[in-house]
């Protein structure tokens, strides 16, 4: 079996649940950017620049850590994360070059 695949651009945004910019980078990424598709990852637990946060077992509503991971080929992406730094705030974005299949 033969497999076949091109060079692309995995994206990470790291953000919170709370942050202002969450909905402007979802908005921006199917809006502007035409990105075919992104997933959002809510964490249990993390920390940064703004201390720990952790869920517990209970916990419905929390300002956890979130990360919108998408991919794309690399001229777009370069353009989508030029926009990014713009608000997204510094050291919050991260790429690098995957394979992705193809047909």
């Amino acid at each position: 079996m033969s497999t076949t695949s091109k060079k692309v651009i995995m994206t990470r945004v790291y953000l919170s649940e709370e942050s202002h910019i969450l909905d402007d980078v979802m908005d921006y990424l199917k809006g502007d950017a035409n990105i075919s598709g992104y997933t959002v990852f809510r964490a249990i637990k993390g920390m940064g620049s703004h201390g720990e946060k952790a869920s517990r077992l209970l916990d419905i509503a929390l300002d956890l850590p979130v990360v919108v991971e998408f991919f794309d080929e690399k001229a777009k992406v370069d353009g989508i994360i030029q926009h990014l730094n713009t608000f997204v705030p510094p050291y919050h974005i991260v790429f690098w070059e995957v394979d992705v299949n193809t047909p």
